[in-house]
């Protein structure tokens, strides 16, 4: 069964780093720009298993996520919730239900994170901490409360999650097709991880008829790929690919494992309130 929870552990952080994830390592103008577009909405997907080798253990994935994406004046607040089940080849199934919350300060400094995991209605992931930065670009210090006391080091240009979302809507502005950076979400206490993105050519979002929060909107296809910064593995742990909107909305996304994929689909958008201030 570890083999089991590490797979839906993966599939927990992929996601996480996809939806939460500025041109160089401060905060510039095209930054501001990139904020001042983003919707605060709440957003459902469903999700399944797209594809698998013959090879995968895993013959099913189904469920849904919720993501929020909040405007908490000196901040932004985000809150995910999966509830996941697996099926694997020999029979076995597994349930996954997840939540994590973060709140991440708008100059990229200063970040707060909660997950809190179930598999089979047992507690698997109970996740605290807070992490600082001591400049844009500069090294930072994470500190863990749960599941146990625990400091590390961040290295020079970590980003957050929030600034990381940021950082491609910037570079895919500016047509800037390809950048690399070191990410912290505190998903897990493994520490942070290298995330090599390619960006590809804006259109029409495909949902745009359907989804009129989508109406009138670009797209742009982005390929990830994570490499945990601990690892000397020249293969990434796993790929993932997104249709991102400039307005911060993931239209669809597919999480690439090698023996098998998962898949989100956006089903339902709909608009947060803005703060008075």
């Amino acid at each position: 069964m570890s083999n089991r929870r590490s797979v839906a552990r993966s599939v927990l952080c992929a996601v996480t780093g996809a939806l939460l994830l500025t041109v160089g390592t401060v905060p510039t103008a095209r930054s501001a720009d990139a904020a001042a577009e983003i919707l605060p909405h709440r957003a459902i997907y469903k999700m399944s298993l797209q594809s698998a080798r013959n090879s995968s253990k895993v013959s099913d994935v189904r469920g849904r996520m919720m993501f929020e994406w909040a405007d908490a004046c000196d901040g932004w607040t985000t809150e995910q919730r999966f509830q996941l089940r697996f099926a694997y080849t020999e029979g076995e199934e597994m349930t996954m239900n997840t939540n994590y919350t973060t709140w991440e300060a708008k100059d990229g400094l200063r970040y707060r994170f909660n997950v809190r995991k179930l598999i089979n209605g047992e507690v698997d992931d109970d996740v605290r901490g807070e992490a600082t930065l001591a400049k844009a670009g500069g090294t930072g210090s994470a500190h863990f409360t749960k599941p146990g006391e625990q400091d590390m080091a961040l290295p020079e240009g970590t980003m957050f999650p929030t600034a990381h979302t940021l950082a491609i809507l910037d570079h895919a502005r500016a047509g800037e097709r390809f950048f690399t950076r070191t990410i912290f979400d505190g998903a897990d206490a493994e520490g942070p991880t290298e995330v090599s993105t390619v960006i590809g050519q804006g259109g029409p979002a495909k949902e745009g008829a359907e989804q009129p929060l989508l109406r009138d909107k670009t797209a742009w296809p982005v390929r990830m790929a994570f490499f945990p910064t601990q690892s000397e593995a020249s293969q990434p742990e796993y790929e993932m690919s997104l249709r991102l909107l400039q307005n911060g909305v993931a239209e669809s996304m597919q999480i690439d494992y090698g023996d098998f994929t998962v898949k989100a689909v956006l089903e339902k958008l709909e608009v947060l309130p803005k703060p008075g201030c």
